[in-house]
């Protein structure tokens, strides 16, 4: 059994009172099959500093014996996580929340802060820390300050790799918070932007790396540090700003942030305003070939331009405008229904083909070459010939199905969020 714990003083080391984080993925730190062996009764609790970012491993067991495959060398294999994060007697890292306690503070002393321009950048603050600042931090700070932040990387981030902070193209970010009277710096989060050359003078920011620090998430922190990144990548005049491979969590407060930055840019209701028109008077079961809901390439191209945001994340928050606008939305479901099921098939099959009511073509088992084969059938005086769906085809319209529902949450989701 292993704990992580994040706490922020020496009294919460021990107290049932610290923040545990929820379970982590530990098995491809410890032996080449991810199994730990020789003991019984083996408890891990892992306790991370959110001052120093230092850690200390509480190990107990009832026996250790080799049952034939050895006994697991603990401490190396945490190592592999903590490098040199990671503190061996307990004294020491309870001395590091004194010794340390100005640690942030002093990696931000020379940084540039940013402002967040947002409208609502207090306002979703739920906690302590309304007074937080971005930082972009740079020089010789970064290395070492990233060094202590990578074990956290690596255990809560799925699918991370370390960065390499001597690529002068990486950037990091943080997020800090201000206690009263001049109190120690919070660090709170922090994001890692990587600037990618664009021919032949530009650039495009891509986010690569981006952690809230545990006890501080689902407070509005994420949200404050993705505006600040938005202001940044306008203010510089990126091409745009992308995220490399989100996970649901960051794409759902990426899409809030956007969809709301796209509701007060005045441009794209003329736009939206003509189809949501349509689609409140109209009824597109009774049309033959699907109608175009998606937005034209000239306000796709103003709000890269204006507001940074790449195409492949606007036509996500433009069927989320087109819900928005729908009011009451459950009067035109239907139609809406519609709009999202022939772009959701359209994804994964293409454009249907055009297909004459006179030939069509299908596989046939044959002795030759499969993908140089095949048959043509034509009917006699213009009679349509019905051909069987074939069980994939089935399938197909099953997954597609399911992919409809699963968008449509996703939507109703952001709706609601955006809405209140």
């Amino acid at each position: 059994l292993l704990l992580l714990c994040v706490v922020s003083s020496k009294e919460e080391v021990d107290s049932l009172d610290s923040f545990q984080v929820e379970p982590v993925d530990l098995n491809h730190f410890f032996e080449e099959d991810g199994k730990i062996y020789g003991y019984q009764g083996l408890k891990i609790t892992v306790w991370i500093s959110c001052v120093s970012f230092h850690a200390y491993a509480d190990i107990s067991f009832d026996r250790s014996s080799d049952g034939g495959k050895g006994i697991t060398d603990l401490k190396s294999s945490l190592q592999n996580i903590f490098a040199d994060n990671l503190i061996e007697k307990k004294h020491d890292f309870l001395q590091t929340f004194s010794t340390e306690e100005n640690y942030i503070k002093n990696i931000v002393s020379s940084a540039e802060v940013l402002q967040n321009k947002s409208n609502n950048s207090k306002g979703h603050l739920k906690e302590e820390h309304v007074n937080v600042e971005v930082y972009q931090v740079g020089g010789t700070a970064v290395g070492p300050l990233y060094c202590r932040l990578v074990p956290l990387i690596l255990l809560l981030v799925d699918g991370s790799n370390p960065i390499d902070v001597t690529d002068p193209s990486w950037n990091i970010y943080v997020l800090v918070g201000k206690g009263q009277q001049d109190r120690c710096n919070t660090l709170l989060g922090f994001a890692a932007v990587y600037r990618f050359h664009r021919y032949p003078a530009g650039v495009r920011l891509r986010l690569g790396q981006m952690l809230i620090i545990p006890p501080y998430q689902r407070k509005g922190y994420g949200r404050n540090l993705l505006e600040v990144l938005n202001n940044v990548a306008i203010s510089e005049n990126a091409y745009d700003l992308t995220v490399e491979e989100p996970v649901d969590s960051l794409q759902h407060v990426r899409t809030c942030i956007d969809v709301q930055r796209l509701l007060e840019f005045e441009p794209i209701h003329d736009s939206l305003d003509p189809l949501v028109e349509l689609l409140k008077h109209k009824n597109l079961s009774k049309n033959s070939q699907p109608v175009r809901c998606g937005p034209s390439r000239s306000i796709i191209e103003s709000v890269r331009k204006s507001l940074k945001i790449n195409r492949r994340q606007f036509l996500q928050c433009w069927e989320i405008l087109i819900y928005l606008s729908l009011n009451p939305i459950e009067k035109y479901m239907e139609n809406y229904m519609s709009v999202i099921a022939n772009r959701v098939k359209a994804d994964v099959i293409g454009k249907e083909p055009e297909v004459s009511s006179r030939k069509l073509l299908i596989d046939i088992p044959t002795e030759f070459d499969q993908e140089m084969s095949f048959a043509m059938f034509k009917s006699e005086g213009g009679e349509g010939t019905r051909i069987e769906k074939d069980e994939n085809e089935g399938k197909l319209d099953d997954q597609i199905r399911q992919l409809v529902d699963i968008r449509m949450k996703e939507i109703k989701f952001v709706a609601e969020k955006v809405s209140s």
